[in-house]
């Protein structure tokens, strides 16, 4: 790994910001988001994983959004625009679940608060504000001047996926884009202040963990959405027909979580014409994560050396077949472009000798989930005693259930070993999150993360996704489910395995 504190041993926490506290119906990049910095600060972590930051799509998976460069509206804080002058604070005083996310009434209601914050912008900045934010859109005008017009296009002929456009739209005929540029100049605008906001907001916190020791992994789903500005601006690099429509779309056949697999839905990219301009769309999306994180995690890495065509008739992904990705040939240009890649590979699920010796070719750290490792025998790779020191392991991640539920529900045979292993008492199984934690830390893995769920001890009514259904990425905590004495347990343990100095706290 590149940098030399990844080269070190250190411990995190995967928690998404809209699962933080917060008055306004999600977490959000507003104070809560600092407060989490402090509290993983004063527990001796120096690692804050999200995921994805980008627009959530269909189902609000973070997984599936309108723009692999641009960031979640519904993560700019409200606050902020309110000291700005820009809203006022109180339109703002509504009453929301703060366990749960209402995205059927948040979404229209945070959209309005933006759009009348852009009003306050147009009434009432300064020259050096415009000035700011016309600077800022210029500097990223490679992706913006597709989204911002892609979402102007989105709210005028939704709900037409954009292939249902005006043909000189959705084939974008030179004559027809300057017309609407044009046409929705005000409605672009807009969409490029959420951006600059974002941005702003997100730069801001960065910087501030990195005052705290905290670093910040990011997230980058390998595949983007079909009804998304990246598909709609460069077609050509996706498997598509005539009419743009998907011939064969993304997924993974079964699985442990699935008897049908898998059916994403994403459209399949072409790789023959990427590599034709040496992976230039994929060096700009890296480099763009890498602005936003320090270190990011590529979800489905296995599809990067075959992955799982499905034809986009099909209801579900039984009936698909394996085939080649780039291999190292990506990398190898993502490195020519922009030097040694700080990148955690997720390395989950059916993985093939090819697999494995491509991400130990490039030097980047696999996964292991603690909560896989205990359905076989003392052989299995998820245990601790069989990791390699490159490795970055998890309690669980977003896709699996919270330590406690995962205990409950699990096999008796996955049981009665993890108690022997964990030293859990098999009828006692409430201390098992920070058995498994411990577990985790004290391993010889390089990177060891947890869910915040699981430092909480919280039951599986807290998981934030289950693979295949609906209804999911809402959870959220409160902070008086934060005991006090959580983050110096947490702290205890970090540092005694050489996850972080004994001089940073008090033993």
């Amino acid at each position: 790994m590149a940098d030399s504190w990844m080269a070190q041993r250190a411990a995190g926490v995967v928690l998404h910001p809209t699962s933080l506290p917060g008055p306004h119906g999600a977490g959000d990049f507003g104070p809560n988001a600092y407060y989490f910095v402090d509290w993983l600060h004063t527990a001796g972590q120096t690692l804050w994983q999200t995921l994805p930051l980008g627009p959530v799509g269909p189902g609000y998976s973070p997984y599936m959004g309108s723009s692999a460069f641009a960031g979640n509206p519904l993560l700019v804080a409200l606050e902020p625009l309110t000291q700005r002058g820009w809203l006022d604070a109180a339109s703002l005083q509504t009453s929301w679940d703060d366990e749960r996310i209402d995205y059927t009434a948040l979404v229209p209601w945070r959209m309005q608060q933006l759009r009348t914050a852009f009003a306050g912008f147009q009434r009432l900045a300064s020259e050096q504000e415009r000035t700011e934010l016309a600077a800022w859109a210029q500097t990223q005008h490679a992706w913006l001047d597709d989204y911002t017009l892609f979402m102007a296009l989105d709210q005028a002929y939704s709900p037409a996926l954009w292939p249902q456009w005006p043909q000189g739209l959705a084939q974008r005929i030179p004559a027809d884009m300057a017309a609407a540029r044009q046409q929705h100049a005000p409605e672009i605008a807009f969409w490029s202040f959420v951006q600059w906001q974002f941005e702003l907001q997100w730069q801001a916190i960065k910087t501030y963990a990195h005052s705290q020791g905290v670093r910040l992994v990011g997230d980058l789903p390998i595949f983007v959405a079909h009804h998304s500005a990246d598909c709609w601006a460069r077609p050509d690099l996706y498997e598509l027909d005539a009419q743009g429509q998907p011939r064969v779309i993304a997924g993974v056949p079964p699985d442990f979580f699935s008897e049908t697999g898998q059916r994403w839905g994403n459209p399949l990219y072409n790789w023959t014409a990427m590599a034709q301009d040496g992976y230039r769309w994929w060096i700009e999306r890296v480099r763009r994560q890498l602005h936003l994180a320090d270190v990011v995690r590529i979800d489905h890495f296995r599809g990067f050396v075959d992955y799982w065509e499905i034809p986009a008739d099909e209801p579900t992904a039984v009936k698909g077949r394996w085939q080649p990705g780039p291999g190292a040939a990506l990398f190898t240009a993502l490195a020519q472009a922009l030097g040694d890649l700080p990148i955690i590979a997720e390395d989950l699920g059916i993985i093939t000798p090819a697999v494995t010796a491509l991400r130990e070719h490039i030097g980047f750290p696999g996964m292991r989930v603690l909560q896989f490792a205990f359905s076989g025998d003392a052989s299995n790779a998820f245990l601790p005693h069989n990791f390699e020191p490159n490795t970055v392991v998890y309690t669980g991640t977003h896709d699996n259930d919270t330590v406690p539920g995962w205990w409950t529900s699990c096999t008796a045979h996955e049981r009665a070993f993890a108690a022997q292993y964990l030293g859990v008492q098999e009828g006692q199984g409430m201390d098992v999150h920070w058995a498994m934690l411990r577990a985790a830390s004290f391993s010889v893995a390089r990177l060891a993360l947890c869910q915040f769920q699981d430092v909480l001890g919280l039951d599986g009514q807290h998981r934030m996704n289950t693979p295949g259904t609906m209804g999911c990425w809402s959870w959220r905590f409160k902070w008086d489910w934060v005991g006090p004495q959580v983050a110096p347990q947490l702290a205890r343990i970090t540092a005694a395995s050489g996850r972080v100095g004994f001089d940073r706290l008090a033993l």
